[in-house]
Formats: structure tokens, C-alpha cells, sequence
């Protein structure tokens, strides 16, 4: 059978690329939210669940855990499409053996046909490749059969967004031709051993093939002949081998050291000498040197020929390559879906689906929300909580509480069930509803800023100039602590000026978690702006700190800086002398506006009067901290000092 033309093949494309969001439709995921919200693996993770690209992986295919990866640098924008994904997890969320039979036999074992399809667009694709490909296209048709036998509630869309593409992928004029080309090129009788064209596939291949099955006798008789005459027995003291000599490859005779001592005399007669090591001899004689040396030029045309024929069928596979960018894509697509059900239907606490809202309605909420990624580490009994974000109401959440309370687990948590979700993902919460969010925003740590040159105060301005320029009333935004790199007025003053911009300007949905206890204030000195006070659980006893991460209604009253040094042991005497401390500075050095702040009635210092003092009032002295010419890194003598000076104009 000779090759196939190339235009004989041209018919066979058609396809879709991968389904990865535009950029410009996608939610924005910068590099700060990977790192914050740990979405990819990182090098120091202990196990692989600690990311949440590790969590959701339980994709079987290479380009079903490329396009997860790709998806979560990407969330969908469009609410029709994150629905149609919702759709489809849930239709493979409960049906268990449908799951189970793509995971375990349909998608496992399938080889990268992302990789494999590029190769074949640049013509670059091996025999085995092809044949890797082959075998692929063989499960279509038991994977599409297995996808319409579902007869859940989403049944249709199943058979319209992947068995359908599949079965047309895989029509005889379509993949159908595919494999028989490959039937017809490939010699499959040598598969796995070897990938070579089949001498069946092209007449001038098969001729020299006969006439090398011809000489490779007349060897033999060769062979067989030279054993009679020295008294050996062929392929025991006699053997066929292979001499190599520069560029030539030449059949010849091997006998070991010890025979070849036997029949020396022989040899010397009538035998040509190849090669003599310790371990025996090559030889050859005049007859089968001459069949030897045309086995040789025969096996020299007969790869010619084959490299021939090889390009001309990759050039022809290579016309599927449409039809295999729309396969794999589909296929990865399942992949990542059922590996989307799998994760909530086998979480500790079953995930749920959420509801998804158009960006303008402003609302996030999340009944018995769990951080999916600590939830499921051995020896973590972990402790839901609600967020209720709402425009107008509390959009703008200031998180209070003592350190290790569980602030930062907690905004890291909604951040990361608002991507889930966009992602096509099902959530860790009892119930669920998120208006479509157009970027994700995190201000958390100083990163290795450091070991680029930049502060911790220079990456906090840089990360939250960024957001500042960047978000929109349609994005959300994560903050975790702000003004740590400066002096405590000057951060003060920024987070409260930063905080009323994204409240009052942008008008973005804010989770703020907070050491500035003063922030609570925003809450009354904005009213109708949507800010509301949260604040972490903890029990402070005789005996120590216990942490309830419980996130309930209000600011803390109280700081928890002592109590949490206790809980890490710090000596005894050095907590003496820091309560010792704090009693001569927070006279001087908060005045008024700490003791609001904090539930207290303000009577600390005559600069707020009044029974609690007035909010408006809290809010001017804080401002006014904001705006005093205070020097970053004052020694806490010298703040006193500092404050003492600037009495007047903070009283005013």
C-alpha cells in the first residue's frame, strides 16, 4: 500500500483551543496573590495539599493539571461560564461511578496531547508519539459512552460539551482516518519493541525488504555451514554477531576464547580474523563477507526509505492537528471538572455549590466557611466561621484580635472560596453566595522584598499603591496588617487614610486585619459606608492565652499583646517590664482615642471630654496623629516627648 497523499487528508481539521479565559476576561490574579493566598506549589511546602493547586490536582492527565494550573492563574469573569462549570461538577459530584470510571479508567494513562499535538503542528513527532496518540484516539469512543450514560439533572450538558465534541472528533473521516493511517504505516507486530514503518506500506519498501529477508538466509546458511566444518553447534559455541568497523555494521561469527584455541588450525585456513578480545573471537569468510557487506547496503537503503516514508506520514498526521488541539482540550477540561467533584465530594466537610450573583449586587457570604487547605491537615480540627459582606453595610470588614487568633487564616479563607468559585470550583461553606469579583488584591507580608533591596515599609507602600491604582468597586481586596514598617502614628495614619480610600473612593470589597485597634473607629466616622468591625475570639485566664478562632460581630476590646507573649514563653521578667511600661507610655502616648477605641470611655486625657467622648472627635484625633511631624523609629522616650510638644494642636 503506498502512502496517502497529503490533500487526500486535508478535510480532517477542525477544533477549539484550550478553555483558559482571555486575559482581559479573567479575573486579575497577580503574583502577590499567589504568594499570599499559597495558590501554586512552592518548594518549602511539607505536603502537597498545603497549595491549593495541590488540594484541587486530582487531575489524571498532563494537560488536565496544566489547564487547572492555568485556570487558577485565571478565574472566569462571566457568570454564564462559571455556572456552566458549577453544572458539570455537580452533575459528576453525584454521580460517584461515572466519576470513578473517568478518573480511574478513561483519563488515566492518557499522555500529553497538548505536547504531543504541538509536535505534530511543527512536524516534529516520532513513530511512538503517533502511536501514543493512537492508542488515545482508541478509549474515545468507551469515554464517550461512558458520559452519556449519565442521567443526572445535568445530563444534557455533559453530552453536549464533551461527548458530542468527542464523537465528532472521532468520526471515520476524522480521527477514524487518523488510526487508519497508522494501522497501515506502522508496523504494529513490532510494537512496543520497536516503531517502524510496516514494508506492507510502500512497494519500494517492501522490496528491499524481501530481498534482506534473502540475504539474512543465505547468512544463516553461511552460519550453518561454518558450524559443520569447524564441528560447533550454531547459537551454543557458534554465534551470529555483529562486527563494527568505522561506519560499517557487518554480520560476522563469535566464538569464545576457549573453543577458538580447538579449532585454531581452521580458522587460519580458511577464515578471515575480525576482532580477538579476552573473551573470544570475530570472524568471517569470503561467502558471507559478500552477503554481509549487501545486508549492510540493503539495511542503508531500508532506513533511507523509512525516514522517507516517516516524513510523509507525520506530514499527513499532521492535518489532525486541529481536531487533537480540540480533543485534548476537551479532554482536559473533563479532567479538571471530575477532579473539582472528586475534591468535594471526599472533603472532610462536604464542599457546597455556590451561588453566583452579577458583580453589581455587591454580596459575599459564606455560612460555615473553611480554609480548604488547613482543613484537611492531619491533626486540624478546624473551626468554621461566617463572612457576611455586603454593599452599604459591611463591605468594608476591619478584622481585630490578638496575633495567632486566626485574622489571617480567616481573610485568607473568603479570598480563597471567591477564586474557588470562579474557578468553576465548588466551596468549602455551608452556603455560598458571591457577586462575580473582577480582580483579587493581597497586601500580606513583605515577601523577599528584602532580598531585593526594598524594606518591609517599601514593599507595603509599593503592594498597596498597586491596589490602589488598580481595583475597582468590583474587586476585593485582602489586607493583612499595614503600617508595621514605620513608626506606630505614621501607620496609623496611613491605615486609616488607605482604609478610607478603598471605602469611600473605591468602594471595593475590603478585608482588613488589623493591629491598629484605633481602625474600629472607621465604623462610626463613616456611617452608610458600608465598614464593620470584626473581631477574633480569644480566652485570656490566670493560666494563660486559649485561641477560640471564632470571628464575631464588633472590634476586640481589648489588646492581646502580653497575654500572646506569655503564650510564647517569653520570661517572665521581660513581660513585667513590658506592662510596667506600657502603664507609664499609654497615658501619654494614646489619649483618648485607645480607650474609645476599645470600649472604654476616652476619660484617659483632656483632649476628647465628654462621657465616652464624641465619635467625630475620635476620628479628628486619629487624623490628626496622622498628620504630625513625627520621626519614623522614635525611641518610645522620645514619642512621649514628641507628643507632649504636639499636646496643643492633638487638643485643639
Amino acid at each position: 500500500m503506498d502512502a496517502p497523499r497529503d490533500e487526500e487528508m486535508l478535510d480532517a481539521a477542525g477544533g477549539a483551543p484550550a478553555d483558559v479565559a482571555p486575559q482581559q476576561q479573567a479575573m486579575r490574579v497577580d503574583a502577590s496573590v499567589e504568594a499570599a493566598l499559597n495558590l501554586l506549589p512552592s518548594n518549602t511546602d511539607s505536603a502537597t495539599s498545603f497549595s491549593l493547586y495541590g488540594l484541587l490536582n486530582k487531575a489524571q492527565s498532563p494537560m488536565g493539571k496544566a489547564l487547572l494550573k492555568a485556570w487558577i492563574k485565571r478565574p472566569l469573569i462571566d457568570i454564564d461560564a462559571i455556572q456552566q462549570r458549577h453544572d458539570v461538577v455537580e452533575g459528576l459530584a453525584e454521580d460517584a461511578q461515572l466519576r470513578a470510571d473517568l478518573r480511574g479508567l478513561h483519563l488515566r494513562g492518557l499522555p500529553d496531547l497538548d505536547k504531543l499535538t504541538r509536535k505534530l503542528e511543527g512536524g516534529k513527532t516520532s513513530l511512538q508519539e503517533l502511536c501514543q496518540m493512537y492508542r488515545a484516539s482508541a478509549k474515545l469512543p468507551q469515554l464517550e459512552e461512558a458520559v452519556r450514560a449519565h442521567e443526572g439533572a445535568h445530563s444534557h450538558l455533559l453530552a453536549t460539551k464533551f461527548a458530542d465534541p468527542l464523537a465528532e472528533a472521532h468520526a471515520p473521516e476524522r480521527l477514524g482516518k487518523f488510526e487508519e493511517l497508522l494501522e497501515a504505516a506502522v508496523d504494529m507486530a513490532r510494537v512496543p519493541d520497536e516503531y517502524v514503518i510496516s514494508p506492507t506500506y510502500d512497494s519500494g519498501l517492501a522490496d528491499i525488504d524481501t530481498e534482506k529477508q534473502e540475504v539474512e538466509a543465505t547468512l544463516q546458511e553461511c552460519a550453518e555451514a561454518a558450524a559443520r566444518d569447524l564441528g560447533l553447534v550454531l547459537d551454543k559455541t557458534l554465534k551470529l554477531d555483529w562486527h563494527k568497523a568505522g561506519n560499517q555494521r557487518l554480520r560476522c561469527l563469535r566464538i569464545t576464547a576457549k573453543e577458538e584455541k580447538a579449532v585454531r588450525k581452521q580458522l587460519q585456513a580458511r577464515y578471515q580474523e575480525l576482532e580477538v578480545k579476552k573473551d573470544g573471537m570475530k570472524f568471517i569468510n569470503k561467502g558471507m563477507k559478500a552477503a554481509a557487506q549487501r545486508l549492510q547496503q540493503l539495511s542503508a537503503s531500508y532506513e533511507a526509505r523509512q525516514a522517507e516514508l516517516l516524513a510523509q506520514v507525520v506530514s499527513v498526521a499532521g492535518t489532525f492537528a486541529p481536531v487533537w488541539r480540540a480533543v485534548s482540550a476537551a479532554l482536559a477540561e473533563l479532567d479538571v471538572l471530575a477532579s473539582f467533584a472528586e475534591v468535594a465530594a471526599s472533603a472532610p466537610m462536604p464542599y457546597t455549590r455556590p451561588t453566583m450573583l452579577p458583580s453589581e449586587a455587591g454580596e459575599i457570604v459564606l455560612r460555615g466557611s473553611r480554609h480548604p487547605c488547613l482543613e484537611v491537615q492531619e491533626g486540624v480540627d478546624f473551626i468554621p466561621n461566617d463572612c457576611v459582606m455586603k454593599q452599604g453595610a459591611s463591605w468594608f470588614n476591619i478584622i481585630t484580635g490578638p496575633n495567632m487568633g486566626g485574622k489571617s487564616t480567616f481573610i485568607r479563607q473568603v479570598g480563597l472560596a471567591v477564586l474557588m468559585a470562579q474557578i468553576g470550583s465548588f466551596v468549602p461553606a455551608e452556603q455560598a453566595r458571591i457577586s462575580v469579583r473582577d480582580a483579587l488584591f493581597c497586601r500580606v507580608g513583605a515577601g523577599d522584598c528584602q532580598l531585593r533591596g526594598l524594606s518591609t515599609f517599601m514593599a507595603e507602600m509599593l503592594e498597596t499603591a498597586e491596589i490602589l491604582k488598580g481595583a475597582t468597586s468590583s474587586s476585593l481586596v485582602i489586607v493583612d496588617e499595614l503600617g508595621r514598617g514605620t513608626s506606630t502614628w505614621e501607620g496609623l495614619g496611613l491605615a486609616w487614610a488607605i482604609s478610607e480610600h478603598l471605602c469611600t473612593e473605591i468602594g471595593c470589597g475590603t478585608l482588613f486585619a488589623t493591629h491598629f485597634h484605633d481602625l474600629a473607629a472607621l465604623e462610626t466616622a463613616l456611617p452608610g459606608a458600608g465598614v464593620a468591625n470584626l473581631h477574633v475570639k480569644a480566652a485570656e485566664t490566670a493560666t494563660g492565652l486559649t485561641m477560640l478562632y471564632q470571628v464575631h460581630k464588633g472590634a476586640s476590646a481589648q489588646s492581646f499583646g502580653l497575654a500572646v507573649a506569655r503564650f510564647a514563653r517569653l520570661p517572665p521578667e521581660v513581660i513585667e517590664a513590658a506592662a510596667k511600661r506600657m502603664g507609664e507610655l499609654e497615658p501619654a502616648s494614646a489619649p483618648g482615642a485607645a480607650g474609645a477605641a476599645a470600649g472604654g470611655d476616652g476619660s484617659g486625657s483632656g483632649c476628647v471630654t465628654g462621657s465616652g467622648g464624641s465619635d467625630a472627635a475620635a476620628r479628628e484625633l486619629l487624623l490628626k496623629f496622622a498628620q504630625l511631624p513625627l520621626t519614623p523609629g522614635m525611641a518610645p522616650d522620645q514619642l512621649a516627648v514628641a507628643l507632649q510638644q504636639h499636646a496643643v494642636e492633638l487638643c485643639q
